[in-house]
C-alpha cells in the first residue's frame, strides 16, 4: 500500500520501519479496521521484542512492517489485542504517521 511503506520516521537510519510496527498497525486500523495483532519476536528461542500487525475481517493478514527482522529473528504466531488507551510512548509517531498517510490519500 503506498504510502504506509514510504519511511515516515526521518530519524530511523537501520531499516526505516524498525520500532514503528505499532504505529502502523494502528494507523491502517483507523482507516481499514479490522484486528490488531501482537506476537512475540524470538531470537535463539528467547524473547527479545513484540511484533504488531493487522488482520482484516477476522480472516486475511496484512503485515506491511515484517522485513523490518533480520535473519535469526522469527516472529511467533500473533493473538488478537485490544487497542491500546491512555497516552502511550507512541503518541507522536502515531499522530506524525496518520497526517501524513492521510493527506497522502487525500491526494
Amino acid at each position: 500500500m503506498p504510502g504506509f511503506g514510504r519511511r515516515w520516521n526521518h530519524a530511523a537510519t537501520r531499516r526505516a520501519v524498525r520500532e514503528e510496527c505499532g504505529t502502523t498497525a494502528l494507523v491502517f486500523n483507523d482507516l481499514f479496521g479490522g484486528d490488531l495483532v501482537r506476537g512475540d519476536v524470538r531470537r535463539r528461542g528467547e524473547r527479545v521484542d513484540f511484533h504488531w500487525w493487522n488482520r482484516l475481517g477476522g480472516g486475511p493478514e496484512l503485515d506491511l512492517t515484517r522485513g523490518q527482522f533480520a535473519s535469526d529473528e522469527l516472529v511467533g504466531p500473533g493473538e488478537p489485542v485490544s487497542r491500546p488507551t491512555g497516552r502511550t510512548r507512541l503518541d507522536t509517531e502515531y499522530e506524525t504517521l496518520r497526517e501524513r498517510v492521510l493527506t497522502y490519500l487525500e491526494r
